[in-house]
């Protein structure tokens, strides 16, 4: 007669002595699962925090929790989280450059980029900010480019104290551009950077399919561009709280330089390789 117990009833695992054991399977992207409760099949097309989203034929998407529930060519198996891959090569930073090794801190340069305000420093940081670091420049903002002369009188620029500045809407006939000019001729303008993208607001320097849509709302004029674009997308925008909150769920969209327009990736290129030039 066979015991089921064996020799010792309180030996460990005697509760699974016998029972199949069902098989974990990382969930791969293009994955094929069937799920056992209600036959929707699918591929693997994305994983969440603690949830898989599966594709079936029809396009049809779908998402379910790791675990028990699932089949693979009929057999029972329990998906799990797919394990990180170590990178391949050397690693790079949010701007497409190869990343530095870990190294102390670096004193900060004396030369430096301006931009006009919060969320151009901030939009600038989130993909710049690996590469500014190792190169010792800071980012500061003027509040608005006409605080540009102000700032070149009482703190000039010099040739070991060079300035570079981002604008916005710096296009011919524009008040940015007119000042801008104005700047480049002064005392200062040997060691004085401008450049520009063509946007009203730096916000239009995030490519609308990041924000996943098809383009940025046209604005009629007489409304504040922000505010505009807010409302026409369905965001709030009753007070700056409402536009703050926006902007950061438009700067949680950019993940690297490729979520970016090219007129603004060019131009900040250009600010870095002027104030970090021997």
């Amino acid at each position: 007669m066979d015991d089921r117990y064996g020799t010792d009833v309180l030996a460990p695992g005697w509760r699974e002595a016998g029972r199949r054991q069902t098989p974990t399977v990382p969930a791969d992207a293009g994955l094929v699962v069937e799920v056992a409760g209600d036959g929707f099949c699918g591929a693997v097309v994305a994983v969440q925090v603690g949830l898989v989203e599966l594709e079936d034929r029809a396009g049809r998407r779908r998402s379910f929790p790791f675990g028990p529930g699932f089949l693979i060519d009929g057999e029972v198996v329990e998906l799990v989280a797919p394990t990180r891959k170590a990178p391949v090569g050397r690693a790079r930073t949010a701007s497409g450059s190869f990343a530095a090794p870990q190294q102390r801190a670096r004193v900060a340069r004396a030369s430096r980029i301006l931009v006009e305000g919060r969320h151009d420093a901030e939009l600038v940081e989130k993909v710049w900010g690996a590469d500014l670091r190792v190169e010792g420049v800071v980012v500061e903002y003027l509040q608005g480019v006409d605080l540009l002369a102000e700032v070149l009188r009482d703190d000039p620029p010099s040739a070991q104290r060079r300035y570079g500045v981002l604008v916005d809407h710096l296009v011919p006939g524009s008040k940015e551009s007119r000042l801008a000019e104005q700047a480049v001729r002064g005392p200062h303008g040997q060691y004085l950077k401008v450049v520009g993208h063509p946007y009203v607001d730096v916000w239009e320097c995030v490519r609308p399919a990041a924000l996943g849509i098809t383009a940025w709302p046209q604005v009629p004029r007489g409304v504040e561009w922000k505010v505009g674009v807010s409302r026409a997308l369905g965001w709030p925008a009753a007070d700056q709280t409402d536009l703050a909150g926006n902007w950061q769920r438009i700067l949680a969209a950019v993940r690297t330089y490729r979520d970016l327009d090219p007129a603004l990736l060019g131009r900040v290129e250009e600010l870095i390789d002027f104030v970090t030039a021997p």
